[in-house]
């Protein structure tokens, strides 16, 4: 029987960036996920990487914004799991590009579309590395008062996302 390592790796990012963090299956993704985030909106700027599993097993990169870019591929080296990919966004939201993303042929799977810090559990064996899920944000305090409801709602509205 074959060992597993289990480990945490804690995704380095500014406080005001978005993130979304996924695994894909083709060197095609690169190109593709460019294609549908600079369709999305003229002001999102962003920064994406793939961890390819195959062949030369590179991590790719693409996007806008330099500093994104470089952010994605330095946490992807941290990461290493083969097949996943990463999305730093500014100026938007993972809300209003997720869909999109989704549609992606090569997308397998979106583990996490967040602000919040996020640890990411990685499993290590013989063959290499695995994200197993993802620690997004904190554990929850309490349930919501009708007060909370209320300050949802309102939150929602003034954001543009109810009427």
């Amino acid at each position: 029987m074959s060992a597993m390592e289990l480990s945490l790796v804690e995704i380095e990012k500014p406080d005001d960036l978005n993130l979304v963090l996924g695994q894909a299956h083709f060197i095609k993704t690169v190109d593709d996920l460019h294609e549908t985030l600079a369709g999305s909106s003229p002001h999102l700027r962003f920064g994406l990487a793939f961890c390819e599993s195959s062949g030369p097993r590179l991590i790719r990169r693409s996007g806008n914004d330099d500093e994104l870019v470089e952010l994605a591929v330095r946490n992807l080296q941290a990461i290493r799991a083969g097949h996943a990919f990463l999305v730093f966004l500014r100026d938007g939201f993972p809300v209003n590009v997720l869909n999109q993303l989704k549609q992606v042929p090569e997308v397998c799977h979106v583990f996490c579309a967040t602000a919040n810090p996020v640890q990411v559990v990685v499993a290590t064996t013989e063959r290499g590395r695995a994200i197993l899920g993802v620690v997004d944000g904190a554990t929850p305090l309490g349930v919501e008062s009708d007060d909370d409801v209320a300050a949802r709602r309102e939150l929602l509205r003034t954001l543009g996302y109810k009427p």
